[in-house]
């Protein structure tokens, strides 16, 4: 199974064009499900026992969200086989993915955003890069992937936005606000050059080494500040990604220009924040509706 789950990896990442965050997550799945199959044949797997494979996940101690996800990289690797005549019929089609309800996790509020991006020392090279990297980060909603990836070609300062490749390699152009170009403004001109060292670099962040900033590295640095910040809840990049949408909805933005920045292809992935929507809806009719 291990020579036919790498043909997909191969297939996701070369016709696909998935990201390699997203193969790793399918091979990480479709793994676990061939260590569970143990030496048995692809094709003498039957529904039972990817049922069997799915109790097993859920005795192991993982969440109803773990659990869709695998099995939803088995269905997309068993529809890959029948597609590509490898195997007659789809045991896993006939599963249902269970319902997972996705909560709305902490958001960080617009004191904490405001403490976390003044952390970065202004003085020093580096301190001008996180500084940047967190006001483009809280002023578009990216993706830490589309962040540490994001080129200069992709960066117009003078109009005021950037175009960022997203999932499924769709682009899509986001503005930024006056405080977010400053402080990249500020990194090209005062920091970057003395990064570099005279080496070129296509992205527009980069290491003390020159090297394009890596997705650890950033998480690294977040988790610092955030403690430097004494901020109580959790803080990661998709934290900061939520404080975006949150902060921008509570403020007047409407759920369809809020997920054509996030990048989300379906909109229903954005409405996790409707009850953002109907909690001002509800301030607005008490204040001005006659009979509240």
């Amino acid at each position: 199974m291990k020579a036919l789950i790498h043909d997909f990896s191969e297939y996701l990442r070369i016709e696909r064009r998935c990201s390699p965050h997203t193969v790793s997550g399918y091979c990480h799945d479709l793994g676990r499900f061939a260590n569970f199959a143990s030496d048995r044949k692809i094709g003498s797997l039957n529904t039972s026992d990817i049922r069997e494979f799915l109790i097993f996940l859920r005795e192991q101690g993982l969440s109803g969200a773990s659990i869709a996800r695998c099995l939803s990289s088995i269905k997309s690797f068993y529809k890959y086989l029948c597609v590509d005549k490898q195997l007659e019929n789809n045991p896993a089609e006939i599963l249902n993915t269970p319902k997972s309800y996705r909560n709305l996790p902490n958001v960080l509020s617009s004191q904490d955003i405001d403490n976390l991006l003044n952390c970065p020392d202004k003085k020093s090279f580096l301190g001008l890069r996180n500084k940047a990297m967190l006001e483009i980060l809280y002023a578009t909603g990216l993706r830490v992937s589309e962040l540490v990836n994001l080129k200069v070609s992709e960066l117009d300062l003078e109009v005021g936005c950037i175009r960022t490749m997203g999932k499924g390699s769709k682009e899509r152009m986001v503005p930024i606000g006056s405080m977010a170009k400053k402080a990249v403004n500020n990194y090209l001109l005062n920091s970057r050059p003395a990064l570099l060292k005279g080496q070129s670099a296509e992205e527009i962040f980069v290491t003390k080494r020159g090297g394009c900033m890596t997705r650890q590295g950033f998480w690294k640095l977040l988790k610092r500040y955030a403690i430097q910040s004494n901020i109580q809840a959790s803080v990661s990049p998709h934290i900061l990604r939520h404080a975006f949408a949150t902060h921008l909805l509570e403020r007047g933005a409407d759920l369809r220009s809020v997920q054509q920045m996030l990048g989300h292809s379906d909109i229903s992935t954005t409405q996790i924040y409707t009850h953002i929507l109907k909690g001002r809806l509800q301030k607005i009719h008490q204040q001005f509706h006659p009979r509240s």
